[in-house]
């Protein structure tokens, strides 16, 4: 249930922090919503864009702030850093937003108290989330990344789109990085209770696989669909803002709602050290636990290199810093 009184900030008024602060006021979540960026004039231009807004959306205060106004807040949403360019992968960005949070995350809990929960949605969000876990001192239930919950929506996205059913009624997981190690949890999808195998053999409407299908177009249409977006349109941010708000209202409405974010791995499947997308129960307190789910031998070794590859970029990170 919703309590009274969420106030929420923001950190970074790019296209990912203004979209995300304009889907929140829609949203009816906050009552409180502060908006900071290094960038004053950019902010105080969203802020008086959005607040224009307000009688048209549930009531709120919107305003712009400073690391000050961390304080009583319930979650910071950490968005700011560079974006990523046509051309570079996600975790180009390491170095340059790792330097960007070790001075934006200790600001933050300068004044933040001991209960804030920490989001995180820059890229590389995986390292970044680790990043933000190590410097915030908070128990790993208050750290976590927007992870792969926008790529699980592009994958139920591709399912509805060929099967004709409603995104709603497929349950599937995106799992690893949110990056070009990700892998789709076949094993673990459902559509109406049945498997993509038994509903193929009901449904009769293709004559292919739909295993075969997501094989084919999962590269494209999931795993590198936000090259496709950058290449069109320089960034990506309406779908990516729309996860962020899905995670928030798991939080702060304490759902106990399943969604694939990234959090601390402390043995699971072998891993540790590391933070990466599993399907996890988000409620209150943040992530109240991470689900233990059985995958295929292949899907295992998939998750491996995909950690693998964020264990990688965080090593290299601890050196650079």
């Amino acid at each position: 249930m919703l309590k009274q009184g969420n106030k929420v900030v923001v950190v970074g008024a790019g296209q990912v922090g203004a979209t995300t602060a304009y889907t929140l006021l829609l949203s009816g979540l906050v009552s409180e919503l502060v908006l900071l960026d290094v960038n004053e004039k950019k902010v105080r231009g969203e802020v008086l864009d959005l607040s224009h807004g307000i009688p048209l959306c549930p009531p709120a205060d919107i305003k712009a702030g400073s690391y000050e106004d961390c304080r009583q807040a319930d979650m910071v949403i950490l968005t700011a850093g560079a974006n990523q360019r046509p051309g570079e992968t996600r975790m180009d960005l390491t170095r340059k937003n790792a330097q960007v949070f070790a001075s934006i995350v200790p600001q933050v809990m300068r004044y933040a108290g001991p209960n804030v929960i920490l989001l995180v949605v820059t890229n590389p969000v995986d390292v970044l989330t680790y990043l933000t876990w190590k410097l915030s001192g908070l128990p790993k239930n208050q750290v976590l990344g927007s992870g792969t919950v926008l790529d699980t929506s592009r994958l139920r996205y591709l399912l509805s789109t060929h099967t004709g059913v409603d995104a709603r009624n497929i349950h599937t997981y995106v799992l690893g990085e949110h990056g070009d190690t990700e892998l789709p949890a076949l094993s673990l999808t459902s559509i109406a209770g049945m498997s993509m195998d038994e509903y193929c053999s009901l449904c009769r409407n293709c004559q292919g696989s739909l295993h075969q299908k997501v094989a084919d177009e999962f590269d494209e249409k999931v795993r590198r669909a936000a090259y496709a977006i950058i290449e069109g349109k320089g960034a990506t941010y309406y779908a990516v803002a729309l996860a962020v708000r899905r995670i928030v209202e798991a939080i702060l409405r304490d759902e106990q709602s399943i969604l694939t974010v990234s959090s601390l791995l402390e043995g699971e499947y072998g891993l540790q050290g590391l933070c990466l997308s599993l399907p996890c129960v988000l409620g209150g307190r943040g992530v109240e636990r991470l689900l233990p789910i059985h995958l295929s031998p292949e899907e295992e070794g998939q998750l491996r290199a995909s950690a693998a590859a964020i264990q990688q970029a965080i090593q290299g990170l601890d050196m650079a810093l």
